[in-house]
């Protein structure tokens, strides 16, 4: 690629995902502070996420690999998804607001994977250049949260006056922005241009159904699903529990999670090649209920490091469960269905467990909020821990280790 190019969708990967961080952190805190949406009804708004990862497959399966140039549909979804950014800025009542993100979070969630195929077309080796052009977009989201505790947006004062609405103001910005920068892009031709029946099943991959057959990837794909269970709890009440005691600058500090998570895939390969794919899962799941005892326990007072620590966790959360397991998909689905696999796994992950997930944390939430209007934390952080640590159980006793090779590069 040309400096020019890589210009282009570095900047790309960066709006794409400073857009996501700078509003679906602070979500559960607005919602809470500034609709007075219970936990069912924050539930509700986050599994709009999921519901966009459900449709999205349908999407680009339908129509953006068959009909239109995959820039094109990339701006145009944002230019839309700014509308409704702005829309949701106006929102008085939770009732107002929900149309407003379900449908904004149709519009996004495909445009994941638009990003994706705008860069693999300009790359000739996607296993050396892929990275370096995706790591802006960790740096947006971070950059994202700075932004926000910066501004003292996420400060107590701040919130109770209203001051979470300018996130979704500034992300209308960011989409307006990108959505007319994508027109800019290099051409993505659709990549079905012969107009091959696909059939539903080819788009949700359930081609890759097959693979259950298998006992090792059964276990996965189940513990996959209910993993995503207690990572929804994360996503959900991780910054309202922050806010809630007191932290000073909590979505900046939040950040700490997406820098861990750079340093971490930079690891992931030297452990994974090491101690092979099932130990290095199982302290991904062990990673989870640390986490959560940590925030249990934790405050923002002498305790602080606990919070700070279980913060920084998030890298060995997520590549060392996610990343490796998208790795040990790739090496159990061969050629034929690999794609199918990994759409497999993210409808799954993504859509059904983070489904569940989220209901369940608004029901816990619900049950343990104190007459006071705060929450008792300890428990709502436990049980996802125990959960986590009974999954790691399950899988440390029936699956059984098996050799993955990782091709050098």
């Amino acid at each position: 690629m040309n400096s020019t190019t890589k210009f282009q969708l570095s900047f790309m990967m960066f709006l794409q995902f400073f857009i996501w961080g700078g509003w679906f952190v602070t979500l559960g805190t607005f919602l809470g502070n500034n609709l007075g949406a219970s936990g069912a009804e924050t539930a509700m708004a986050f599994s709009t996420q999921s519901w966009g990862a459900i449709i999205a497959p349908l999407f680009i399966g339908l129509i953006a690999d068959r009909y239109f140039n995959a820039e094109r549909i990339l701006g145009v979804l944002h230019l839309i998804g700014g509308g409704l950014m702005y829309l949701m800025a106006q929102a008085g009542d939770f009732a107002t607001f929900y149309p407003y993100v379900f449908g904004y979070m149709l519009v996004y969630m495909p445009t994941l994977a638009l990003v994706n195929s705008v860069s693999f077309n300009q790359m000739k080796d996607p296993a050396k250049e892929f990275s370096l052009i995706r790591v802006f977009g960790t740096i947006g989201w971070i950059v994202a949260g700075l932004v926000i505790s910066y501004l003292s947006w996420d400060a107590p004062d701040a919130i109770a006056a209203g001051a979470l609405a300018n996130t979704f103001l500034m992300v209308s910005v960011a989409s307006f922005i990108l959505g007319l920068f994508s027109f800019t892009l290099p051409k993505t031709p659709p990549s079905n241009t012969g107009g091959e029946a696909l059939s539903l099943g080819d788009i949700l991959g359930f081609d890759a159904l097959k693979l259950l057959k298998d006992r090792n990837f059964l276990m996965f794909f189940i513990t996959s699903v209910l993993i995503c269970i207690p990572l929804a709890f994360y996503y959900q009440q991780a910054n309202p529990f922050l806010v809630e005691l007191g932290m000073e600058n909590p979505t900046g500090k939040m950040t700490l999670g997406q820098i861990s998570e750079v340093l971490f895939m930079l690891l992931l390969p030297v452990f994974f090649k090491k101690f092979g794919f099932k130990k290095t899962i199982l302290v991904g799941m062990l990673a989870w209920a640390v986490r959560y005892a940590l925030f249990a326990y934790g405050n923002a007072g002498e305790l602080t490091f606990m919070l700070i620590i279980g913060i920084a966790l998030h890298g060995i959360c997520y590549d060392f469960f996610f990343v490796s397991g998208q790795i040990y998909t790739d090496f159990k689905a061969g050629e034929k269905v690999k794609s199918a696999a990994q759409g497999l796994i993210t409808l799954a992950t993504y859509g059904v467990g983070m489904l569940v997930g989220f209901w369940v944390a608004g029901k816990i939430s619900d049950t343990y909020l104190l007459d006071n209007g705060t929450h008792n934390w300890e428990m709502i952080w436990i049980l996802p821990a125990a959960f986590a640590i009974g999954v790691l159980v399950l899988f440390m006793l029936i699956f059984k280790d098996e050799k993955i090779e990782i091709k050098e590069e």
